[in-house]
């Protein structure tokens, strides 16, 4: 593609609607887990308005529901998250995309993904300062991505290695995903009983 920069843009990866949330099976079943696990991708989309959006994939039902609320789907053909997440954001930077929000989909309160479109590299951490919930790069940077435990630390040290000016965005609203039933968001709460009525 010949252009200097096609700008930002924002990448969400999903392995599949039923492999999500195994660890709230103990309050949901399998049905309100996948529901509530479309619900919060629905919601993660939104927020990434204005900016082009990828569903990272290679889940065809992913894909479908991808189309269907006009994001485009990248299928990088590796498996685990932090190769695919490596190999999509190449994939956009080849394109001509300059940097790659990438922003996981089970943020229920996610309003917007603007504050994480800056300079260097930009996190906004989960609650406890552990996790990476959105994390925005450079595609060309050669930054690598250590996703699971203790990622907000592992990403902050691999900005410093890659030489790159850090940016700590603690917005409430991206810090809260969801892990465990105490994390379930109010409302959700509330279309689950209506369901079971």
């Amino acid at each position: 593609m010949s252009t200097a920069s096609l700008g930002t843009i924002v990448l969400i990866p999903i392995r599949s609607f039923d492999d999500m949330k195994t660890r709230l099976a103990e309050a949901l079943d399998v049905d309100q887990r996948r529901r509530l696990a479309i619900w919060m991708a629905e919601r993660v989309v939104a927020a990434a308005e204005p900016f082009p959006t990828m569903i990272v994939t290679d889940d065809l039902e992913v894909a479908e529901w991808a189309q269907a609320t006009r994001a485009g789907v990248l299928d990088p053909g590796v498996r685990g998250l932090n190769p695919c997440v490596a190999a999509a954001v190449a994939a956009v930077g080849e394109d001509g995309h300059a940097r790659a929000i990438v922003a996981h989909a089970d943020l229920p309160a996610a309003a917007s993904l603007a504050a994480l479109d800056g300079d260097g590299v930009l996190i906004a951490p989960d609650r406890v300062r552990d996790g990476s919930n959105v994390l925005s790069v450079p595609t060309g940077s050669g930054f690598a991505f250590h996703y699971g435990p203790g990622s907000f630390a592992a990403h902050r040290a691999e900005a410093e290695r890659c030489g790159l000016d850090l940016t700590i965005v603690d917005d409430p609203d991206l810090a809260w995903d969801v892990d465990d039933p105490a994390d379930l968001p109010a409302e959700w709460r509330s279309v689950v009983q209506q369901e079971a009525r």
